[in-house]
């Protein structure tokens, strides 16, 4: 199970957004995991991820406890991949997000040479990602899709809102959060880059995928 099962949108908003993952079963294979974590990041971090994630201790993109309101404005898009890598200290998922199917493939060949020995879970679009699997000679184990929203879905928010609030699956990106970020661009106080930035800071494992937030806001502004 992944809690980006649920990012929201048409198909279309899902071409460029894959995150890949890497975790080990308690009492199975957690032996001497860290390094082989630590290691499957090495390798994501060669093809140029536009995030990378702890499930203990979070993503690239972090908030600190140091500043003041007025920090906002003026505040860099600063990452810290490695500090992502140093942190893994205990047997947990980390994962990395990609934009690009071909950085994925790219991944994957690498992960298949080096063999870890640890489980290995591909995010995105069924068919996709199953083409990408078949190239480098992966079989596929299993699938899980996401059956949708279900309800009264006259009380969700707006889609873009949806797609931007979705990115983060343990709800660190609030939907009045996200509305605001989307107000921010369209009043010219934010740019798209800085709002997908300010949102990556709150999602608590970094699986957040600043490309397609960016893309979102962009025709938000626009209006579209």
């Amino acid at each position: 199970m992944t809690n980006t099962l649920h990012r929201f949108g048409a198909r279309d908003s899902h071409q460029d957004d894959y995150i890949v993952f890497a975790m080990a079963s308690k009492g199975i294979n957690d032996e001497g995991v860290c390094e082989k974590l630590q290691a499957f990041l090495r390798l994501a971090l060669k093809h140029g991820p536009v995030n990378l994630g702890h499930g203990l201790h979070g993503g690239m993109y972090r908030p600190s406890e140091n500043l003041t309101p007025l920090a906002h404005w003026s505040r860099s898009d600063e990452r810290d991949p490695e500090a992502v890598i140093r942190g893994v200290d205990a047997p947990s998922t980390v994962a990395a997000v990609f934009d690009d199917l071909a950085k994925v493939e790219a991944l994957l060949r690498e992960v298949k040479a080096a063999d870890l020995g640890i489980s290995v879970n591909i995010s995105g679009l069924t068919d996709e990602a199953h083409a990408c699997c078949k190239r480098v000679g992966i079989t596929r184990h299993s699938i899980e899709y996401s059956l949708g929203f279900h309800g009264d879905l006259n009380q969700l928010p707006d889609r873009r809102v949806l797609e931007l609030s979705t990115m983060c699956g343990h709800g660190m990106v609030s939907h009045n959060f996200a509305r605001k970020m989307i107000d921010f661009v369209r009043e010219n106080r934010r740019t798209p880059q800085q709002a997908a930035v300010y949102m990556a800071r709150f999602c608590s494992c970094g699986v957040f995928n600043l490309t397609r937030a960016v893309r979102i806001l962009e025709r938000a502004r626009k209006g579209e």
